[in-house]
This record gives C-alpha cells, structure tokens and sequence, in this order.
C-alpha cells in the first residue's frame, strides 16, 4: 500500500481537482482521504453518502458548574485568557476564548469548575461515487487542533485501506505550510505539489518544498494554467529542475475545470479529451515514479 498526498502553497491552484480526477482515474483501488479539514471539498467531486459519523475531541474546556460555584471571581482573575467573563450575575466560561490550561479548576474554592474534552468537530467514514471510500472531516467553526484532526483522518484511511486491500491512499492535504499540512506528510510515499505561474505561486511552492525537503520526501510538481503567464511558468520549470523536483505536467487554464465543479464531476469525466489525456499522462507518470521509488527502498 502507497500513500500519494496532494498539497499547494496556496489556495486556488487547482489541487482538490486534481485530487478528485485521480480518485475517479483509481476507482475502487484507493481510498481517498479529505484532509483539507478547515475547508473540505472533495464531496463537492466525489459525493459521499457519510454512512458513519464520529465526534473528535481534542485539548480540554473548563467548564463552571452554576449549582457549586460561589462566584467568588477567582477564578476570573487568574485567567490570562479573559474566558471567565460575568453573564447575568453569574460567571461562566467563553469556550471560544478557553484555552484549556486548568488553572482554574486548579484555585476554585469550590471545587466548581471541571475541565472536559474540547468537541472540535466530526470525522466521516463515506462510500463515495467511485465504488471507493473516502474519510473526511469537517471542523466546528473557530476550532483548533486541525492537525490532530487530520492526523486521525489519515490513519483511519489507513486502516479502511487494509481492511479492503486498496493498493493506494490518496490524500488532499491543505494549502500552505501549516501545522495541517505537516500532518498530513505524515508516512506520505510521494508528494505532488501543485502550482500557479504567478509571483505569490512560485514564493509559496519554494516555502512548500522547503517543508517537503525536510521530510526527505520524494517529489514532483504540476504547473496548473501555465498557459496564463509563459514567463513565471519558465521559472517555475527552473526550479523544479535546480532541486531535482518531478515536472509532472503543465496543465492549461481551461473553464472546464469549473463547468465540471457545478456539475459535481471532474475533469477526466466532463473536460475536452486533449485536457482529460493530459490529466490521465499526469497521473501515470505519478504512479510510475511512486512504483519506481517503492521498489528502490
């Protein structure tokens, strides 16, 4: 089994698309995992049925019991976070401002206030349109620990992986270079990268593979709507070849891409066949140099 994660140094590249066309190019050999969790799209693609759903908890909350608290302010005037704010004569804990360090419980008098598990949001395990499976997520608005959420994503696609034999994990890692995205490098056997011919495209893909070369991971990049600026498209190339990065592909702006999107499908299925074969070379040349470095470990 080989895990290929998605990833882009910024958002709007084009990365969850091509994600959702390797998923419909794989069919029911890969399990496909949503770890964009700030921001999922992938059902827009692949419209999972969310047959299983799972609360995930993650840091701790304080939490003031009314019946027991004396309202003695304590534990307002310990808190460097400004939670514990006064509400119609009574204190009680701003959950969005809380962050869990316990020191309140710790000086409560009596004993009123309990820390419990922060309810940051769901993970789903879905069939999808494929004939595949997807695990994906979705975030309450405002939580943190994304990271930890991502991080349970992918080791749930990896057991339904094993369960059913896939031969590949596909993951659509976030944008950026944050926490999320470190996560989800986790155990990765190759990392596509996918980029914009754009001043803010080629600094985000240099910090991008910064992050990915500390991993000492093995590479590759598509250079979506290259056609859009020749230029920053030839400085990109330069310096995919300078780090010894895979040039994957060079993929033309086409409105295919969002005629597809309204219509719930993916570019292999609803674009011109030039765009669809290029795509399909894409993913065939990923699956090479994924079965090239497998076999040289």
């Amino acid at each position: 089994m080989k895990e290929i994660v998605i990833i882009s140094g910024k958002g709007g590249t084009g990365k969850t698309s091509l994600t959702a066309s390797f998923a419909v190019l794989c069919g029911n050999e890969a399990v496909t995992a949503d770890c964009d969790v700030d921001a999922a799209d992938m059902h827009v693609f692949l419209q999972p049925d969310r047959a299983y759903r799972e609360d995930f908890y993650s840091g701790r909350l304080a939490v003031i019991d009314p019946r027991r608290c004396i309202d003695c302010g304590k534990c307002a005037d310990v808190c460097r976070f400004d939670a514990i704010r006064v509400i119609r004569g009574h204190h009680s804990v701003q959950a969005m401002d809380c962050e869990g360090c316990g020191y309140c419980a710790r000086i409560c008098p009596a004993r009123a206030i309990a820390q419990v598990g922060n309810h940051v949001g769901w993970w789903y395990e879905s069939g999808i349109r494929t004939g595949s499976d997807m695990i994906h997520a979705r975030m309450k608005v405002g939580a943190e620990n994304s990271g930890k959420l991502v991080a349970k994503v992918k080791k749930e696609a990896r057991r339904v992986a094993e369960a059913k034999q896939r031969e590949l994990i596909l993951v659509d890692g976030s944008p950026g270079i944050g926490c999320p995205v470190v996560s989800s490098l986790s155990g990765a056997d190759y990392v596509l990268m996918v980029t914009e011919p754009s001043v803010s495209g080629r600094h985000d893909l240099e910090r991008l593979y910064a992050l990915v070369e500390k991993f000492r991971l093995p590479a590759g990049c598509v250079i979506n709507k290259a056609d859009l600026n020749p230029g920053k498209r030839d400085e990109i190339a330069a310096f995919l070849k300078e780090k010894q990065i895979d040039h994957i592909a060079d993929l033309p702006y086409d409105l295919a891409f969002s005629t597809a999107m309204v219509k719930g499908k993916t570019i292999v299925e609803e674009g011109e066949p030039a765009l669809r074969m290029k795509v399909e070379s894409a993913w065939r040349k990923i699956r090479d140099k994924v079965n090239q470095n497998h076999k040289g470990r």
